[in-house]
């Protein structure tokens, strides 16, 4: 069955066809591809047409579709079962390596996605402070959960919905949002709500606004002012972790949150999130603390191999300055192209990730960021697609370079992006 078929029966059953709003490709214009394969840095759509992938999933495929290493792990613990509801080994070596890589977290527990993490790290702020307020930025997306949905970024940016609908005013007037690498505003919300400021909640690399890195000093002002008033810092580190490197973002920057989520990368292709911190700070988690956070599948023994065989592979190649090379010569040559084509755009990149924003501003917070045409890159989109070059179906996201796109791949996809912008 194609993809028009596929899109039109999916329509019958699911709301807009998706269960997740950016694959609609509504900011882009067109009909949404439905893909059936990867492998390496490959996808195929139901039409059987090839792409070089540099969505990645969204980010979590670090190592490529399909890596052998995953996959066997994956097809070897099939079959010995797919959930038990109990403990397995798996969980703990996964534990085991996390606690090795990331720097801030001493113990760790797993659940089954981004959105999942950041709720209970809130709830383990909340908790541990006796406090009610959640700071956070705008632009940055932390999962669905309500007191986080409030000015985020993500699909929620890309189709400019506002972030409350469902959301009752009295939890909405829980979440501070202040502006991203601002510190005169983080500055004045704790002037005014510092006593009741559970939590300060962070992407240290942005990468739902499209990619925006922290200014110079920012994170770690963000580690003292929370520590002045006695709130946490949490780190979301679900794009950015074993993404930047082995220990993500916090390692990079040389800056320690409270707490960690993670997600994305952690699960190697399968649905994993995860929150750590110190032993006496995860002491608060039930069944040692009164926090009460629990999931039928968290842990799941599938999903753990799949984690143990990326993190180790990450692990033992650390392929981080192999990768940042990669995606330098990606963006630069990207930029050339427009460049060469008069038009007006700016490319952010930390390591294995980069946006191309299409504005002549600097992109250092959500305001620069919206300046971007959407039009034009919905435009941009669509031709690259047609030239068989797959990336977000959002302007608000970012490109994401495996260990998978050797050099002939990516000669392959920049001929083909020129391809695409001559045509813009």
């Amino acid at each position: 069955m194609n993809n028009h078929k596929l899109i039109q029966q999916a329509l019958e059953v699911l709301p807009g066809g998706v269960n997740s709003p950016v694959r609609a490709f509504k900011a882009v214009g067109g009909e949404p591809i439905v893909l059936v394969k990867g492998r390496g840095c490959r996808v195929w759509d139901a039409d059987g047409r090839e792409y070089i992938d540099f969505l990645a999933s969204w980010g979590p495929l670090i190592l490529g579709h399909a890596h052998p290493k995953v996959v066997k792990a994956v097809k070897d613990e099939v079959e010995r079962g797919l959930s038990f509801g109990l403990t397995n080994p798996h969980e703990v070596k996964l534990a085991q390596l996390v606690v090795e890589m990331v720097p801030s977290i001493e113990k760790v527990r797993f659940v089954n996605s981004g959105t999942e993490a950041t709720m209970s790290a809130v709830r383990l702020a909340r908790g541990v402070t006796g406090r009610k307020l959640v700071l956070k930025f705008d632009g940055c997306y932390h999962g669905h959960y309500d007191s986080l949905l409030v000015s985020a970024g993500s699909g929620v940016a890309t189709f400019g919905i506002p972030g409350t609908p469902g959301i009752p005013e009295e939890i909405a007037g829980l979440t501070l949002v202040v502006p991203f690498n601002d510190e005169e505003a983080v500055r004045k919300a704790f002037s005014e709500h510092g006593e009741d400021i559970a939590c300060v909640i962070v992407e240290p690399v942005a990468g739902n606004m499209g990619v925006v890195p922290p200014k110079e000093g920012f994170l770690k002002f963000l580690r003292e002012i929370t520590r002045e008033y006695g709130s946490l810092l949490i780190f979301d580190e679900v794009i950015t972790g074993f993404r930047l490197s082995t220990g993500g973002a916090q390692k990079l920057f040389e800056v320690e949150p409270d707490i960690t989520c993670l997600g994305k990368i952690l699960g190697g292709g399968m649905p994993v999130g995860a929150y750590g911190g110190s032993r006496e700070l995860m002491s608060n988690v039930a069944p040692e603390g009164k926090v009460y956070q629990a999931g039928t599948l968290s842990g799941n023994p599938v999903a753990m191999v799949a984690g143990v065989e990326t993190l180790k592979e990450l692990r033992d190649k650390e392929p981080y300055d192999q990768l940042s090379d990669r995606a330098e010569r990606v963006s630069k040559a990207v930029s050339d192209m427009l460049k060469d084509k008069g038009i007006a755009h700016r490319i952010n990149r930390v390591g294995s990730m980069f946006t191309v924003f299409f504005t002549d501003r600097e992109v250092y917070d959500f305001e620069s960021a919206k300046s971007s045409d959407t039009e034009l890159f919905g435009k941009f989109f669509r031709k690259l697609l047609e030239k068989g070059v797959l990336i977000p179906p959002a302007q608000f996201e970012a490109w994401f370079v495996s260990t998978a796109h050797e050099d002939e791949h990516i000669e392959e996809a920049l001929s083909r992006i020129g391809d695409a912008i001559k045509e813009l």
